[in-house]
């Protein structure tokens, strides 16, 4: 693929259906009062590639329409990711910095999409629960993505 336009097309919709795939198939900690979401892992990508913001983006609002969120949820939660992937890609010169955004974007704006939206009480479980998973799946999973990426990253992400 010589167009970058078609190669960023292609790495935005690929990284968005991985997002799908890995939140619905491990569903039952996805989604809820207490979740891991593994795919959220992918959340340190755009470290490595810009596609990854709207792959991630798009990804999850589908990841969400197919899991049954609500309205609320999937704007919400979806924004939370986009936030997460933008400022990622901008603090991309750290790789320590990488999951930082994405874990503090949804520890800051799910706990009240549950509270709100889901009647999840109190708001300080969903803080404590929704920072915790984020840390497991961005902070620790996130980052042994990137280590793994970091070899390969010239062939996989290049313009």
């Amino acid at each position: 693929m010589k167009n970058k336009s078609t190669m960023f097309l292609v790495q935005a919709a690929a990284i968005g259906a991985i997002y799908v795939v890995l939140t619905l198939l491990f569903a039952p900690l996805s989604y809820g009062e207490v979740q891991v979401r593994f795919s959220e892992a992918l959340t340190i990508l755009p470290y490595f590639t810009p596609a990854a913001i709207p792959g991630l983006f798009v990804g999850c609002i589908l990841a969400n329409l197919l899991g049954g969120s609500i309205p609320v949820d999937i704007i919400f939660g979806s924004i939370a990711t986009l936030i997460g992937a933008v400022f990622t890609y901008k603090l991309r010169g750290n790789k320590w910095l990488a999951p930082v955004p994405p874990i503090l974007a949804n520890a800051l704006i799910i706990p009240p999409v549950l509270y709100f939206a889901y009647g999840v009480k109190p708001i300080w479980f969903s803080l404590v629960t929704v920072t915790a998973g984020e840390i497991i799946s961005c902070g620790v999973l996130g980052m042994l993505l990137l280590f793994a990426l970091q070899k390969y990253a010239s062939v996989l992400f290049k313009d």
